[in-house]
């Protein structure tokens, strides 16, 4: 870094996907300047960190920042994204309103200075008065530490991921019951790979009930609307899936087309990996949050008097194909033929680079609606910043307005 290079800008927004466009709308409508840094390029997470057959679980119809939409959402409404179509729309999205984004850029350490802020980069030290830091939610890839390194298996996070053609041979043992292990574990099994799957707690809901995709009816109850105050005290993954055109997630379909379902990883030694005997356990609490969803909606339509049809073929379960309940404890990965361990288990934040008290013991930084204690000093794009969907593309453009009206003093019409 050159730290003769100095350059001066009113807001400093410190990252270039979703978030960080939403606020630069956001401050360009109010005539704020403001400069974007990104690390890598335009979303560089939907290009560098997503599967190539990935699809986005929001219907296109939803998929919207401030100002613009996905294209797809006028041609195709109710299919999904794949994770290439994102990226270009958030690359568009910046051309379009035309955002001051410098990619490349990475920053090493935020300061204070009695100017307001000093953001010591690759490309130089950028002052600011103000600072929003937008780099999300998902930035460090979490692999349990259970598993020891093994001569002829590769473990890889859901992250580095490309395709099943581009996996050692042999089968692949996919941890990790969210959206994405869902996903990737269907994928390798349409290619033919055998698949082992551990199923950990999760919540699955319909892709559609009553007409409408369920994330139109996070819309249509409010609740995408619900307040931070009311974060679960644990919080567990949702299956839901964009793929193969969008589909109810279930199982024990899976397992009926020969995967093999098996519980929580607890242990490894060698190279033989422990399960938990709460597979059953699992896919009961999946069940029982399915049925929970379709009956909330159900309430809704008869308070609203929602003209809806009627769907009775969306509450069916899949049948429970045999030898599901001859639970596998244990597997020796050798004997197996597993010659890749593919770890779903979910991002965790980074904020060492932070050199302000903002930052708590656990590292989540401490704010109120993303407003820090230090003057000048943001947060925006953070799981529950304000609700439940402060951190989709969907919700992230209401904190950053809220945020730029703060930053600014100006408010706009409507």
């Amino acid at each position: 870094m050159s730290e003769s290079k100095l350059e001066t800008v009113d807001t400093l927004i410190i990252g270039g996907g979703q978030a960080g466009l939403a606020m630069s709308y956001h401050l360009t409508q109010r005539g704020q300047p403001h400069l974007v840094l990104e690390r890598g390029r335009v979303g560089e997470r939907w290009i560098s960190e997503r599967w190539l057959g990935m699809h986005f679980q929001t219907p296109n119809a939803m998929v919207t920042l401030p100002g613009y939409r996905l294209p797809a959402a006028d041609k195709n409404p109710d299919g999904f994204g794949s994770a290439a179509e994102i990226a270009a729309y958030l690359k568009e999205y910046a051309e379009r309103f035309a955002v001051p984004v410098r990619t490349g850029v990475t920053v090493t350490a935020l300061r204070r200075t009695d100017e307001g802020f000093a953001a010591e980069t690759s490309e130089g030290v950028f002052q600011a008065k103000n600072v929003v830091v937008a780099t999300g939610p998902f930035q460090t890839p979490v692999i349990p530490k259970i598993l020891p390194e093994m001569p002829g298996v590769v473990q890889m996070h859901a992250n580095s991921y490309r395709a099943p053609e581009d996996l050692p041979p042999g089968a692949v043992l996919v941890v990790g019951a969210g959206a994405s292990g869902a996903q990737i574990a269907d994928e390798l099994l349409r290619a033919g790979r055998e698949v082992y799957f551990s199923v950990s707690r999760h919540k699955r809901t319909p892709r559609r009930y009553r007409g409408y995709d369920h994330v139109r009816w996070w819309l249509e109850t409010g609740f995408v609307n619900t307040p931070a105050s009311q974060r679960p005290a644990v919080e567990i993954p949702l299956v839901h899936s964009g793929a193969y055109g969008g589909r109810t997630i279930d199982f024990r379909e899976f397992a009926t087309r020969g995967m093999k379902l098996v519980g929580r990883v607890e242990s490894a030694e060698g190279s033989v990996v422990r399960f938990a005997g709460d597979l059953l356990d699992n896919l009961a609490e999946g069940d029982a949050f399915f049925k929970a969803i379709m009956d909330g909606i159900d309430a809704f339509i008869a308070k609203t008097g929602m003209d809806r049809p009627l769907d009775p073929d969306a509450r069916q379960l899949f049948p429970e194909p045999a030898g599901l309940r001859d639970l596998i404890r244990e597997l020796d990965l050798r004997e197996a033929g597993v010659g890749t361990i593919i770890w779903c288990t979910g991002y965790g934040i980074d904020y060492s680079w932070v050199d302000i008290p903002v930052i708590d013991a656990s590292g989540k930084p401490r704010h109120q609606a993303g407003v820090t204690e230090v003057p000048g000093l943001y947060f925006l794009g953070l799981e529950w910043l304000t609700t439940i969907a402060s951190h989709f593309l969907v919700g992230v453009g209401d904190d950053a307005g809220r945020l730029a009206t703060l930053i600014t003093g100006k408010s706009l019409p409507g």
